[in-house]
């Protein structure tokens, strides 16, 4: 743990921010009051703030909400390093590990009834049989997809797709036309899924080995380069501009984008095309990612207690379905996401059930303490082969597959 304090610490002179964090967030800690800090969009914060301040009501406590827009991994770092970490820190399952091996998180096991939650959430936050946060949420990649322009070149997508191979074939179908088949966002939490559906990935699940210069990963990521440099179904870069995919998506530029369920607010709000979603193509042989979000509490915290119990009030039934009928996430708990996802009729996508059922076909996405780093570099390398600049192959040569292995704890 020390180590990792030295660490962080250090990260803070890098840095070199231009605030005093003790200036920006809090120094001393009042009586009866718990700091909390999580991430989220407008529409995110409010629902938040709206059940803060009904928990404050209805109990004798007082609430400190740090909201962190930008960067907020990078200054959760820092307000560990410094002391001055939340009672109560949302992480996502990418970032806690660090964390969780440094022992300054607490262990919450006992607080979380696994019947209540999808195991594929629960999963994300399992270390050595100790779960460390308590889930909000899972996300899964769904394909979203323009009924009308699929329909123009005599595609049904009512099926979805039956395996890695029909998904390629059917992208090269969208070879000169107008518009292009798919786009994704350049982190690996979106690409990664070409990877896993052919039978690869990042790292291996026990985290003990790379997969990433697996032959097929490899494959995987020399096909999806070829997509966008040799058939033009996936735009370049170039192409792409300053504008988002969503974007795209929205002016019917793209016909699919793959993306999670925190998109359908921004899509039901401006898209006047008919459109849906179906999974994306897996089998229990060749699982996809799954990422969860929850909620932590700092070892270090001398508040656990009432800590512990305005999590339960924020992962009760209630906190959670005003947070999923917006569209925003799919709830970790089996019955609220029964409750709002399953059950969401008469709002697109008609296929909403698509985020549920495709839950056992995932798996969590495989991390270890240096994850961010190995993150960095394959991300760096990935921009080089889908720009064409030098294949998957050499892209991960000896020299870069040694990098990632020192990373490899």
């Amino acid at each position: 743990m020390k180590k990792f304090i030295t660490i962080l610490l250090l990260l803070i002179l890098t840095f070199s921010l231009c605030f005093c964090l003790k200036n920006i967030f809090r120094t001393e800690q009042k009586e009866n009051t718990i700091s909390f800090a999580s991430w989220g969009s407008q529409s995110e914060v409010k629902i938040l703030k709206e059940l803060i301040l009904e928990y404050e009501k209805q109990n004798n406590i007082k609430i400190e909400f740090i909201h962190i827009p930008q960067n907020y991994f990078q200054k959760i770092q820092l307000l560990f390093a410094s002391g001055l970490e939340p009672d109560i820190v949302f992480f996502n399952n990418q970032n806690i590990k660090m964390y969780i091996d440094a022992n300054l998180l607490e262990d919450l096991s006992s607080y979380v009834n696994k019947k209540d939650f999808f195991p594929e959430a629960i999963n994300c936050f399992i270390s050595e049989n100790k779960i460390y946060a308590i889930p909000r949420d899972i996300s899964t990649l769904v394909i979203y997809y323009n009924k009308k322009l699929i329909n123009n070149l005599g595609l049904n997508f009512n099926n979805g797709f039956s395996d890695f191979q029909s998904f390629i074939d059917t992208l090269k179908k969208f070879q000169n036309h107008n518009f292009f088949a798919i786009n994704y966002e350049e982190n690996p939490i979106f690409w990664s899924y070409f990877l896993n559906a052919n039978g690869g990935g990042i790292l291996s699940d026990d985290n003990k080995k790379l997969l990433i210069n697996s032959n097929n990963s490899i494959n995987s990521l020399q096909i999806y380069a070829d997509l966008i440099n040799k058939y033009n179904v996936i735009p370049s870069k170039a192409q792409i501009g300053s504008k988002t995919s969503a974007q795209m998506f929205i002016n019917q530029e793209i016909a699919m984008y793959l993306s999670g369920r925190w998109m359908i607010p921004k899509f039901r709000e401006t898209i006047d095309f008919d459109w849906d979603i179906v999974p994306f193509p897996a089998s229990e042989k060749n699982k996809l990612y799954a990422d969860a979000s929850g909620w932590a509490i700092s070892k270090r915290s001398k508040h656990k207690t009432d800590a512990i119990n305005f999590i339960k009030y924020l992962s009760s039934e209630t906190s959670l379905t005003k947070l999923s009928q917006t569209g925003l996430i799919i709830p970790a708990k089996i019955q609220s996401a029964q409750k709002t996802i399953i059950n969401d009729k008469g709002k697109k996508p008609v296929h909403s059930a698509v985020f549920i059922e495709m839950l056992p076909n995932t798996k969590s996405t495989p991390v270890n303490t240096n994850y961010s780093s190995i993150n960095d570099i394959i991300t760096e390398r990935a921009i080089l082969i889908f720009s064409g600049k030098t294949t998957a192959k050499n892209a991960f040569d000896e020299k870069i597959q040694k990098k990632l292995e020192k990373l490899i704890i």
